[in-house]
């Protein structure tokens, strides 16, 4: 039940977290509607990383198994801000609209990054203040 628990608060923080950030960027590039997506990928990224991190607490070593998790998921989102950088530039330049294009892959990409971190701080926080010794006040026999 615990670790249903922390995924759920994980979930929600990881949310707002995303979402600010998803909204700032809004703000500060003049968004239009095409930004939706932007929304809509947030929240995708957030439940998928829930279900990812949830999973992986019940690894024999789940203090090790988050953290390697977090570096993979970020590798993950490093390989997919160079893949859409490099298709945003291969367009042609006539054809190119580089700076609204660029402000939606920094949307897909920074909200997921910062989701990603927020869950980790999380359940990696959790985790740690799970582990209790054994005896009288956390001490070994």
């Amino acid at each position: 039940m615990r670790i249903f628990f922390t995924s759920l608060f994980a979930f929600i923080l990881s949310g707002l977290a995303g979402g600010l950030v998803v909204q700032e960027l809004a703000v500060l590039t003049g968004a239009t509607e095409e930004y939706i997506l932007v929304f809509a990928a947030t929240a995708l990224i957030v439940i998928v990383v829930t279900v990812i991190f949830f999973l992986v607490q019940f690894r024999a070593e789940p203090v090790r198994a988050v953290d390697r998790m977090l570096w993979w998921l970020l590798a993950v989102f490093a390989l997919t801000l160079v893949a859409l950088a490099g298709w945003t530039f291969s367009v042609p330049a006539e054809n190119r609209a580089t700076a609204s294009d660029l402000s939606i892959v920094a949307g897909l990409i920074l909200p997921g990054v910062v989701a990603i971190i927020v869950q980790w701080l999380f359940v990696r926080w959790r985790l740690k203040g799970s582990a209790a010794g054994f005896g009288r006040g956390g001490t070994s026999a």
